[in-house]
């Protein structure tokens, strides 16, 4: 699917693949929610990858909640930078791993239903104009928007489609 343009575009991409990821977790048998993927990766099954995405909202919903308050706020919290960004996801992981799958799944939920509320509170302009606020820098709050939702649910769901695949 392409990357979204425009305000319309994103807040359907991010809400349909979020439908498609739930869909997707949801036609698994119970079991099956909670098995291990048997692939290598940070995530070791479908909790982890839920967990993952409601940190990622919660970098992008506190990130736009301080500059709105005029606190000049990276997107990534110190020390992390783009380089070293792999180990907050680490941490995100320990973080989480006696978060049990249902309360994931609720914090995920609200999390999207917190950043959809976000991204339709900005106009397009707003969203899609590179530069327009100097906190979002060289790029767009909408770039920003798009990761932390629509093609952070891609990711999530290859994964979880690969682990789907693996069961058969």
């Amino acid at each position: 699917m392409a990357r979204p343009t425009n305000k319309e575009e994103l807040l359907k991409q991010a809400a349909d693949n979020f439908d498609k990821l739930m869909v997707l977790f949801n036609d698994l048998s119970d079991e099956e929610q909670i098995g291990l993927f048997p692939f290598e990766l940070r995530d070791k099954q479908p909790r982890d990858c839920f967990v993952h995405l409601y940190e990622w909202h919660q970098l992008f919903l506190n990130w736009v909640k301080e500059n709105e308050k005029g606190n000049t706020s990276p997107f990534l919290p110190a020390p992390y930078n783009w380089k070293n960004y792999p180990d907050m996801n680490n941490k995100f992981w320990e973080k989480h791993q006696n978060t049990p799958l249902k309360e994931a799944i609720t914090m995920l939920q609200q999390s999207h239903e917190d950043c959809l509320d976000v991204i339709n509170s900005y106009s397009n302009e707003e969203l899609f104009t590179k530069k327009y606020y100097k906190w979002t820098g060289t790029t767009s709050l909408g770039s920003y928007a798009i990761s932390a939702t629509s093609s952070h649910y891609d990711w999530a769901l290859k994964i979880i489609k690969k682990y789907k695949r693996s069961l058969k």
